[in-house]
């Protein structure tokens, strides 16, 4: 079936990569291309696939290897796929042939945690995913704390949500439970506080959000681009992924009660990151920082309860991944032309690279929210629901933090592409066409998504409707006060 394929054939596949001899990584690359379009045209022919279940645990609850789409998982999928193809058609160098295997090993983990309609299969692919991402900082990344930080902050949350996922299933009898609905008071109040803090702790880590954010930074810089494009387009969604799938179904009232803490830590991560990313010398961390307050917009929207901030919710985060594999892959191929990542360093590149240019300009464009691309579609849906739902300090507090983005992107972009030439510089030449092949589809993705976004809110709606009474009821003025005046 299509769900088993997208999980399972990238994982043996990555696997069997390794008995490709060393020095023949094109072959290997080839390879990952090839299924990162299989993997494409998988999701978009089958979008109705059907699920594909297994019982494979009775006690002490049931358990089942159950994959199959949701309401969300579809675009996500599909946003993996295309950053796949596109990371793997920027491998390069001698360590091809590990780089493009662990790619594909990490795109059937994280198919496998988006895919799974069972919280526990959700979380073993939760851990398994940070297998490849460990592997690829070991080897290539110049510090070895690097990878040590990132595999310590992530397995903690990792264990967090296996107690977290065992409790639930011990109380529901079941985790088979993704896409269903609980009995009310199936997940006690006491112990809900507990559940939704393990949850909520793994989920803030991955995200990141702040103060959990400290692995990211350097975990980012150092990746080789083609990862570090996928981990910042799909992995980086998995926290809000499972906020939307786990939280708002079955801890809706948990999620109430932490919206006060929640508001504040998307808020910080909002300013901090905008801040952070306006002194950032190194290109890289500036797209990093960066990331850290766009996914802090999308913490806001997630806990606000309004359909209409959700919905945007779920239009940003597949805009931010494509706009991020863009500016990441964009700023592979600067740092592989000059050898170096400096701001400082850089600068005058756009006379001699202008399709270069083009790509960094659409991808700075996108991340800072010009109107008619996805990113200014995520940020206007969230804003208006922000307010709409009375949240009025969260809204200005997400409108500061867009017009900083405007000021580090155009700087980011300014830094690199105009002004003086800087001299002694490797010889400079623009994107070759399998650079330019690697960014197209990801560019294609966030304009139609900017101009057209309706299919994706149409499914985010299907996520967001009915509104958890919880979460609305904690304002005293309704989201849809002015349309039922309206009526």
């Amino acid at each position: 079936m299509t769900v088993t394929a997208l999980v399972l054939g990238p994982l043996v596949i990555g696997l069997l990569l390794y008995l490709v001899p060393r020095e023949h990584g094109g072959i290997a690359r080839l390879v990952a291309v090839a299924v990162g379009a299989i993997s494409f045209g998988l999701a978009l022919y089958d979008p109705a696939a059907g699920d594909a279940s297994v019982r494979w645990l009775s006690r002490p609850f049931a358990a089942s290897f159950h994959l199959g789409f949701g309401p969300v998982s579809y675009w996500i999928v599909v946003l993996l796929a295309l950053a796949t193809f596109g990371a793997a058609l920027a491998v390069t160098g001698p360590r091809s042939r590990a780089l493009a295997a662990q790619l594909l090993i990490l795109q059937g983990a994280m198919n496998g945690v988006f895919l799974a309609k069972d919280l526990l299969l959700f979380a073993l692919f939760w851990d398994l995913m940070l297998i490849p991402v460990f592997l690829v900082l070991v080897e290539f990344a110049p510090h070895g704390r690097t990878a040590w930080k990132y595999l310590i902050y992530n397995l903690a949350g990792g264990l967090a949500l296996l107690l977290a996922t065992a409790a639930f299933g011990y109380l529901a009898t079941t985790t088979d439970v993704i896409g269903k609905s609980l009995p009310a008071g199936t997940i006690g109040s006491v112990w809900g506080a507990w559940i939704f803090a393990g949850f909520a702790f793994a989920f803030l880590i991955k995200t990141p959000v702040f103060p959990f954010h400290t692995w990211m930074p350097e975990t980012y810089a150092e990746l080789p681009a083609p990862m570090v494009a996928v981990v910042s387009a799909v992995q980086s969604k998995a926290g809000l992924y499972g906020f939307l799938i786990v939280g708002l179904p079955f801890l809706a009232p948990e999620m109430a009660r932490a919206q006060t803490l929640m508001f504040a830590l998307g808020a910080i991560a909002l300013i901090y990151g905008a801040l952070a990313s306006l002194v950032e010398r190194d290109a890289k961390r500036v797209v990093a920082y960066s990331s850290l307050s766009h996914l802090g917009l999308i913490v806001l929207a997630v806990f606000s309860g309004s359909n209409l901030a959700i919905a945007g919710a779920v239009v940003y985060i597949v805009a931010h991944g494509l706009f991020s594999a863009v500016l990441f892959l964009a700023l592979g191929a600067v740092e592989q032309r000059e050898e170096t990542r400096d701001l400082a360093r850089l600068g005058g590149l756009g006379a001699r690279n202008p399709k270069l240019a083009g790509a960094l300009m659409l991808g700075a464009l996108a991340a800072l929210g010009l109107p008619g691309l996805a990113g200014f579609s995520g940020e206007i849906l969230i804003l208006t629901g922000l307010y709409r739902a009375g949240f009025v300090w969260p809204a200005l507090v997400a409108l500061v933090a867009v017009v900083l983005a405007s000021a580090y992107m155009l700087r980011l972009f300014q830094g690199i592409m105009n002004g003086p030439e800087v001299p002694d510089l490797p010889e400079r030449r623009d994107m070759t066409w399998t650079e330019a092949l690697a960014i197209a589809p990801l560019v294609a993705g966030f304009v139609l998504l900017g101009i057209n976004p309706a299919p994706l809110v149409a499914r985010a709606a299907a996520l967001a409707q009915p509104a958890p009474p919880a979460l609305v009821s904690v304002r005293a003025v309704p989201e849809d006060s002015h349309a039922a005046g309206a009526r």
